[in-house]
């Protein structure tokens, strides 16, 4: 059966399942392989902490918190390491629903996603400190020693939520491509676009303070004016 040939449900499904079971092996192997550098990771993640509030110390209050992190760092190192062989089986189960033309795509937006995830990570972390530093200094007078635990998970999912919202760009484009939407569309629809984007930033963002969501809202706003401008000038639609 070729890939222009309709298929049956259950086989989208059987393909679906074997391209997730893909890509979690892909990302236990790399978190095995971040467990090496785990320290190192460990020292990164930790460092906004450390330049907001050089005198606080980590809190760990139960017998396996440690190795609770341990097991954050891994996963979160894995899962940066492993996104482009993810991305890249996500784009392989919608292919086949692609005419030809949109499939020459492929190799363009899939390493466009691995780029835009990992700035987004980036940029996450150039923010971080930023958001660190107006949540831990409200009160003057309180002393911010967290829980290790609840600090480590609080900067994954927040560097995450910023990789994973600076994704949808390609989406935007893709669809583009595919004739979903056009650039008149996007050109109209730019204050629902402002809603939607902040919205969205909102929900994601784990601190929920207006200095973080204006942080992750300005970046992807300027994400949708290129859009547009991509769409309208390579894609000529």
């Amino acid at each position: 059966m070729t890939v222009d040939e309709p298929q049956p449900i259950l086989s989208h499904l059987q393909e679906l399942r074997w391209r997730i079971v893909r890509s979690a092996v892909a990302v236990v192997v790399a978190s095995l392989v971040s467990l090496i550098f785990a320290g190192r990771i460990k020292d990164i993640l930790e460092r906004p902490y450390q330049e907001i509030c050089r005198d606080c110390a980590f809190q760990v209050l139960g017998a396996t918190e440690q190795f609770s992190v341990l097991m954050k760092i891994a996963f979160f190192g894995g899962l940066v390491l492993a996104s482009p062989y993810v991305l890249y089986q996500a784009w392989a189960f919608i292919s086949p629903a692609l005419t030809a033309k949109e499939r020459r795509w492929a190799i363009p937006i899939v390493s466009a996603c691995a780029v835009l995830f990992a700035s987004g990570v980036a940029f996450g972390y150039w923010s971080l400190p930023r958001g660190l530093d107006f949540l831990l200094n409200i009160f003057e007078d309180v002393r911010t020693d967290l829980r290790m635990v609840d600090y480590f998970s609080f900067a994954i999912r927040f560097l995450l939520a910023f990789g994973v919202s600076f994704l949808y760009p390609v989406f935007l484009f893709a669809a583009a491509a595919a004739g979903l939407i056009t650039s008149a569309q996007l050109a109209h629809g730019r204050r629902w676009a402002v809603l939607i984007i902040v919205t969205a930033a909102a929900i994601i963002t784990p601190t929920g303070d207006a200095l973080t969501l204006t942080l992750l809202s300005v970046p992807l706003y300027l994400f949708y004016e290129v859009t547009y401008w991509l769409v309208r000038l390579v894609l000529h639609k």
